[in-house]
């Protein structure tokens, strides 16, 4: 009985004495090893150099502000609905007099927080803001953490510093392709 018709033919001719020795699977072995060993290198000298990850690649979180310093984030909740994993949580508040400068809204978020083992960077939090307030980095990784405590990333660690802006380059699926051919690396 035959199961798939994937089955392949197997030569069952006697070997021949140079094939019996087996030097010309030695030779050819040998002659894939040069081929290799004088080839560019794949690896790389990581962290003093890095690789472009792509503009579709998923990273470390961020909670942008705007023009003026103002955070974005309205504590609509939309991000916390959308994200599959439940790793986000929030706190809404209340804007007070004189806090003008630092909320655009009247309402947002006083806690915001995002469980980094329960996230499963997909994206669907940054496609659910309608405020734009909520971005996954394409040039940056979570940073590697060694205890529990660390893990649940606050405000402090994702609203966004002023010296340090973060743009995005691309929105599109086509703008992303025209930045992959301009940035695209050598084959190695």
């Amino acid at each position: 009985m035959q199961l798939t018709d994937r089955s392949k033919k197997t030569d069952k001719t006697p070997l021949t004495l140079a094939e019996k020795s087996y030097l010309p699977g030695i030779a050819k072995g040998m002659g894939i090893t040069l081929k290799h060993f004088f080839s560019k290198k794949a690896t790389i000298r990581y962290p003093e150099q890095t690789r472009y990850l792509g503009p579709i690649f998923r990273g470390h979180h961020i909670l942008k502000r705007d023009e003026e310093g103002r955070e974005r984030c309205t504590a609509c909740g939309l991000c916390a609905v959308a994200c599959p994993a439940e790793a986000i949580s929030m706190v809404a508040a209340e804007r007070e007099k004189g806090e003008e400068h630092l909320y655009r809204e009247e309402k947002y978020a006083a806690a915001y927080e995002i469980n980094m083992l329960r996230c499963i960077f997909c994206g669907l939090c940054e496609e659910a803001c309608p405020k734009e307030a909520v971005y996954l980095r394409h040039d940056k990784f979570v940073p590697v953490f060694t205890n529990r405590d660390q893990v649940i990333y606050g405000k402090d660690q994702l609203v966004e510093d002023m010296d340090e802006r973060y743009e995005r380059d691309a929105w599109t699926k086509e703008e992303m392709q025209k930045l992959w051919e301009q940035q695209k690396p050598v084959n190695y």
